[in-house]
């Protein structure tokens, strides 16, 4: 992607680093205190603003294709898993899941990648341990006309089915199944009466019209399910399936059993209503989109589904960030009306603003992200080569950073540098200083950035200037039996209390001291915020 009319743009604003083409290339102090998690060839990376290193983890597999940061400081990553044959082949395979601790050890792995069934693009990972896990598995030529498929529709001779399922790790390889959904069992066709989910497809907006193309080839792949988010305050699953250019929320509160029948049907699809007989190719929004998301709770634009949208097969050719506004209830339930599409018609935010006329640079085919932050900025991952930015509330970019290592081989790439080839990130996220991963661990001495011969003395300066601290800071006593007291020249706003395993125990607002009784023997952390800021500090309890 060009990148010289911007940098001229930028030159003057303080905050553009010119001879900068990859790490860090530009950033203000109006970027997001944080850490960017990404993963590019064999290795997921956590870095600062200024693309230092915070932590590192490395495996033996590329990647397949997402990476978390877990509350406890764990890393969950998806691995390519390459065999001598793979029946299962799909773009964004991967087939191994491996979970790291903080020093990047192997201590969990689930392999998924067999003659029938194969790990693809995504996982994720439950508040209650387990890892809920997307994966394709085949339907054979007979089973897929029998559900309805018109046999002239299968130039592979068999469907992929997309199915989600839910793995309480056990040991370090082993697993119990404890939930699943299935495509398969919410489908609807209006092909052929002598065959099983004939019906009307207009008048099941629930189901999946198994004959549905998009315009794309008749390939066993007719979905591409490029993403699953769970949503943990309505118990929500939100999936985009790239072929269709929709997204779609199932209901995770149910069995196994009640996933199968009408329960498990989509409770919400918006993005491409021809796609359900609702509209026509005039009416769709969503082109080649991934990685659609509930926005938490207590962050700007709480409770809408922010998605990227890709913009394939469409002229001119220029991806975007949305955000839209479901029609759901507090309790996570969605309004329709029959005989229409699923509201709403309008989007509640769009990056870039206007179209653009012709095609645009800021454009990702395939990958990609976008993330709400807490201040009200937005991370964008432009996955295609490996660009993420930040832009603040009025949509003025604060940061930019291209990673310096080539996806396909690993080659790092000297400043100066272009932007490498083949290089591209399924994600990158971004996790607050004060995200429970990070109690209790020293991340003031990160390793040098990835790019060979960084230069990042004008980003410190930048950022230097803004950096704050609590001022003359005082803990007493600690350890202690009770209660601590603290003394400092700003007034506190909140003290947060972690436990050794990152857990939030309490939280106290507006007060210069915290009791610990009641609590076992042994180390705490107090998270201390204030109007210039927040600090961690260790706490022994005897």
């Amino acid at each position: 992607m060009k990148r010289i009319i911007y940098a001229l743009l930028v030159l003057f604003t303080y905050c553009s680093f010119a001879q900068n083409t990859v790490g860090t290339i530009s950033v203000t102090p109006d970027v997001y205190e944080g850490y960017t998690l990404f993963s590019t060839h064999t290795d997921a990376y956590l870095i600062d603003n200024c693309g230092q290193v915070i932590n590192s983890w490395n495996s033996s597999y590329l990647p397949g294709n997402s990476v978390y940061l877990l509350p406890n400081g764990n890393l969950l990553r998806a691995g390519r898993f390459i065999q001598s044959s793979n029946p299962v082949t799909i773009p964004g395979s991967g087939g191994i899941i491996e979970l790291f601790d903080w020093d990047g050890n192997v201590i969990w792995s689930w392999i998924d990648s067999s003659d029938d069934s194969r790990q693809h693009h995504d996982i994720f990972p439950m508040p209650n341990g387990n890892v809920l896990i997307l994966s394709a598995t085949v339907v054979s030529e007979a089973d897929a006309i029998q559900a309805g498929r018109d046999p002239n529709l299968l130039d592979d001779g068999e469907l992929y089915n997309e199915r989600i399922y839910e793995v309480e790790p056990i040991g370090s390889n082993g697993g119990n199944i404890v939930w699943e959904w299935n495509v398969t069992d919410h489908i609807i066709q209006d092909f052929d009466a002598t065959k099983d989910n004939f019906g009307v497809v207009a008048d099941n907006p629930g189901k999946i019209d198994i004959n549905f193309l998009n315009g794309w080839p008749a390939e066993n792949n007719w979905l591409h399910i490029n993403s699953i988010q769970y949503d943990e305050e309505f118990d929500q699953i939100v999936i985009s399936s790239r072929r269709w250019s929709e997204l779609w929320v199932i209901d995770h509160n149910t069995t196994t059993a009640e996933a199968a029948g009408p329960a498990g049907d989509l409770l919400y699809r918006w993005g491409n209503p021809q796609a359900y007989d609702q509209g026509t190719a005039l009416d769709r929004t969503l082109f080649g989109q991934h990685t659609p998301y509930y926005i938490p709770s207590g962050f700007p634009n709480e409770r809408k589904i922010m998605v990227f949208n890709n913009g394939i097969d469409r002229s001119p050719s220029y991806s975007e960030v949305l955000i839209i506004e479901p029609p759901v209830d507090s309790n996570g339930n969605y309004s329709y009306t029959p005989g229409t599409a699923f509201g709403p018609e309008l989007v509640s935010f769009r990056y870039p603003e206007t179209v653009p006329t012709s095609d645009s640079e800021f454009f990702s085919a395939i990958v990609s992200s976008g993330q709400q932050l807490p201040n009200g900025n937005i991370l964008i991952c432009e996955g295609r080569e490996g660009f993420f930015f930040e832009i603040d509330n009025s949509n003025t970019i604060v940061w930019e950073y291209a990673s310096p290592i080539s996806n396909a081989d690993g080659t790092v790439y000297d400043q100066g540098d272009p932007i490498p080839p083949n290089n591209f990130a399924f994600r990158a996220t971004k996790y607050g200083p004060d995200y429970p991963a990070f109690i209790g661990r020293d991340l003031s001495n990160p390793d040098p950035p990835l790019e060979n011969n960084p230069d990042i003395s004008d980003c410190q300066t930048i950022l230097s200037a803004s950096e704050f601290e609590l001022t003359s800071l005082k803990l007493f006593p600690n350890p202690t039996e009770d209660i601590v007291f603290i003394e400092t020249e700003q007034p506190i706003e909140s003290i947060e209390v972690f436990n050794i395993n990152g857990n939030k125990i309490n939280e106290i607002r507006n007060r210069n001291q915290v009791s610990l009784q009641g609590l076992t023997a042994g180390v705490y952390f107090l998270r201390i915020h204030s109007d210039k800021g927040s600090i961690n500090k260790k706490i022994l309890k005897r």
